[in-house]
């Protein structure tokens, strides 16, 4: 069967929200401007939005799985609140391993789990790694924000 739902992958920490290092908790998760126009705008145009992110400080025993899906919950909600829907949130919590950006394990999942056309899809993230994973998985379009400006991404839509 052919497949026909398309996405916008996006990375969380430095790409959905600034990236003050490991962050866990809801008080010091703060969105980087723009980020829910940009999701609503791709959501109007059919896209599902997955989030796909490393989360080493599991690993390193800086926050649990359980502070992690306490912070997913509120990042969740903020979306919700403002009527954007997140397709799914994956994360790598190892140091290594198939699933941690730069390989392509994450996103090969959402495909398989969502039936993604990933030619049609594309991605953001704030280092190279994010868009090296993105590519590896087949990504069409894939774009390295390297300020806090989603302009390009919202033309490319």
């Amino acid at each position: 069967m052919l497949t026909q739902n398309k996405a916008l992958f996006l990375d969380r920490d430095g790409t959905i929200n600034v990236d003050h290092g490991y962050v866990y908790r809801s008080r010091d998760f703060e969105f980087i401007p723009g980020i829910f126009e940009l999701c609503a705008r791709a959501q109007e145009l059919g896209y599902l939005i997955i989030i796909i992110t490393n989360q080493s400080g599991i690993a390193r025993g800086y926050y649990t799985e359980e502070d992690y899906a306490a912070l997913t919950a509120h990042m969740l909600r903020e979306f919700a609140a403002r009527g954007i829907r997140i397709t799914d949130v994956l994360h790598c919590p190892e140091l290594e391993g198939p699933n941690r950006k730069p390989a392509p394990g994450l996103f090969l999942q959402a495909q398989r789990r969502h039936r993604l056309n990933m030619a049609a899809s594309l991605s953001l993230g704030d280092k190279p790694r994010d868009v090296r994973a993105a590519e590896a998985a087949g990504c069409g379009r894939n774009f390295l924000l390297t300020s806090q400006d989603f302009t390009p991404i919202l033309q490319a839509l």
